[in-house]
């Protein structure tokens, strides 16, 4: 191989490879002009797009404006207004600062800088195409800057090869936009695609308003307001209660001193507040503040500015850990005053520090031995009616239930055996649980777990097991052989046979239809997303109707579903917790399954029992909890300290 010669690079080499650094598609641009404008001090930020930012992107701001005669420095690599020594490199309080972002989308694009200062008598302008400075002089504008570029990636088509669709790169931008208008709520922001105004927000909203745009009001519902301060250190903002957690990270937003950040750091922290209270795939809703002395973090270690460096990993850790804890909790902060000790009290590392949660003797074995080969099904068919049923018309509703849930009309067992009621209930409100309380919502802790009344143990037809109660209304109480103590619980098992059996109707579209339509009155995030899943919906079963943007009408539901959750079920469907069809079946299988709290009688327990054995996968639910915990003689004897 023939040696080259050490040279140095020509100019708009260096221009573009810079470029690729900050540049990497329409968003990014967005992002850099944007935080300019936010330097400059704008109070209204106005973007245009056209052909998802590619062919035109225009951000216009009534901020403090550039000088004409500092227009060509503004195009000028490592020219900047934001830092003038070292020692500003080391407590940065801008957005900018490197001196890279204009010149390199200058180098790709087609740019035209307009700029008027206050005192100035007209505005000034400068056009650039890929590097190079075309014109200068005069132009009309009111006030402020007017940065508009144009077929973004001229000078370099092959990068376009890397772009994704135009509502995809469009989609982007707006994302990008919606993070830096929640770090300020004080600012105006407008967004216009393709001459379609998508948002208007005014300046001076609170938080929660704003935030009220953008996400749903299923979601917004579950959000509490926290605040932790330690020293000059602040973590503040909004964060989801567990029970409103979802299957994706989209909403678990970090700004460091209002600058929007991807820190792993910070994520684990919010995870960490959560540990033991939401599902291993499952995420809160976090929109997380921190505040902290510039030289206590680096924001200098990507070229984007996406991710920053903390001094004293460990604080902050404790500290983003002790700010989720309230909201992790599920409770308003104010009665977490006393119980957090004083704002001060934050210290600590990713090892250490709070740890909620309960902690009582069985916690351990939740990752416990479960059923596996031992419990392996024979030739018994689903369709095997249990000979435990006889001719009782109520076992024979609640077996078709468990059978086959989406033909069943009553999902999926009586409330309680015929004639009984337990006293100071409401009749088929066991425990005086309402209909809107949470599936796994459990008995108080001050009350002795309740069991079944005591009868002889039931045989099952499989894997040498006998049925001995039900606990707590929830779990039910199985032997098997003698030798192992067997915990199922109930909810978890109609969970998998429920998604059993939608899986084996795959998408019928089987529907029931409703003598009287529900009506929902949908937010504009839950209307592009009722049109994302209107297929799959369909094919689950539901029968559905628009009229007009925001009105939809439910006609029919999936058989499976009570018309009472179906309400509920596309609430959180169109609340973007949920994504592809096997997601919405998920979801549809744990509306539909039986509550934890709901006392079963024997006959049902049985039932349940039965067509659970022969399901596929049935050692787990959908969501990845287990269904059965086995204990063995050795499990036992650990317990009793007996070993």
């Amino acid at each position: 191989m023939t040696r080259k010669a050490i040279t140095l690079l020509p100019e708009i080499l260096r221009n573009q490879i810079a470029a690729g650094e900050v540049v990497e598609r329409p968003a990014s641009v967005l992002k850099e002009l944007v935080e300019n404008s936010l330097d400059a001090g704008a109070a209204r930020i106005d973007v245009m797009l056209e052909g998802g930012g590619v062919a035109r992107l225009v951000v216009q701001d009534d901020g403090a404006g550039i000088p004409p005669d500092e227009l060509a420095l503004a195009v000028t690599r490592h020219a900047t207004s934001k830092l003038s020594s070292v020692a500003d490199l080391f407590s940065v309080s801008s957005f900018g600062f490197r001196g890279e972002a204009l010149p390199s989308i200058a180098s790709v694009s087609q740019l035209t800088l307009t700029s008027r200062v206050q005192d100035e008598a007209e505005a000034a302008r400068i056009d650039v195409d890929c590097g190079t400075v075309l014109s200068a002089g005069p132009a009309a504008l009111a006030s402020g800057t007017r940065v508009e570029m144009r077929r973004l990636f001229a000078s370099t088509p092959a990068r376009l090869k890397f772009l994704r669709t135009e509502a995809t790169e469009a989609k982007r931008c707006q994302e990008a936009l919606t993070r830096m208008a929640l770090a300020r709520p004080d600012v105006a922001f407008s967004l216009t695609l393709g001459g379609r105004e998508i948002f208007r927000l005014p300046a001076g909203q609170t938080l929660s308003a704003r935030l009220a745009q953008f996400w749903p009001p299923a979601v917004l519902e579950g959000l509490v307001a926290f605040r932790r301060e330690h020293g000059e250190l602040s973590a503040h903002g909004l964060a989801g209660r567990p029970s409103h957690a979802q299957n994706r990270a989209d909403r678990m937003l970090f700004y460091v001193n209002g600058r929007p950040v991807q820190d792993r750091l910070l994520q684990r922290a919010a995870r960490d507040a959560y540990k033991g209270r939401i599902l291993s795939g499952e995420y809160p809703q976090v929109l997380l503040f921190l505040d902290l002395p510039p030289e206590e973090v680096d924001v200098n270690v990507h070229p984007a500015k996406l991710e920053v460096r903390f001094r004293d990993e460990g604080q902050i850790f404790a500290l983003v850990r002790l700010a989720l804890a309230p909201a992790a909790e599920g409770d308003v902060l104010s009665d977490h005053a006393a119980a957090y000790g004083p704002s001060g009290d934050a210290s600590g590392s990713p090892s250490d520090g709070y740890s909620g949660g309960y902690s009582g003797g069985f916690a351990s074995h939740g990752g416990g031995p479960t059923l596996g080969a031992a419990w392996t099904p024979g030739a018994a068919q689903n369709n095997a009616r249990p000979s435990s049923f006889g001719d009782k018309p109520g076992m024979l509703r609640a077996w078709r239930s468990f059978e086959n849930p989406q033909g069943a009309r009553e999902v999926p067992l009586p409330l309680t055996p015929p004639g009984t009621q337990a006293a100071g209930t409401p009749e088929g409100l066991p425990g005086g649980r309402s209909e809107g309380t949470s599936e796994e919502s459990s008995a108080p802790g001050a009350q002795a777990f309740p069991v079944s009344p005591a009868s002889a143990p039931r045989a099952l037809s499989q894997g040498g097991l006998e049925y001995l109660g039900q606990i707590a209304d929830t779990y039910l109480v199985l032997r098997q052989g003698g030798e192992k103590l067997v915990l199922v619980d109930q909810h978890a098992a109609h969970e998998r046979v429920i998604l059993e059996n939608m899986r084996r109707a795959r998408t019928s579209g089987n529907s029931q239809p409703l003598a009287l339509p529900l009506e929902l009155t949908l937010h504009p995030s839950e209307a592009a997303r009722a049109s994302e899943l209107w297929a799959e919906l369909k094919s689950c079963g539901f029968a559905l109707e628009m009229s007009g943007a925001e009105r939809l009408f439910v006609r029919g539901v999936p058989p499976s579903l009570p018309a009472g959750r179906a309400a509920e079920f596309l609430r959180d469907a169109l609340a973007d917790r949920t994504g592809s069809l096997a997601e919405l079946w998920t979801l549809l299988s744990c509306k539909s399954a039986i509550k934890a709290g709901q006392p079963l009688a024997q006959d049902e327990a049985l039932s349940l029992l039965e067509v659970w054995l022969a399901t596929p996968e049935r050692d787990f639910c959908p969501h990845g909890r287990p269904v059965a915990v086995a204990f063995g003689a050795a499990d036992l004897e650990r317990l009793f300290k007996r070993r």
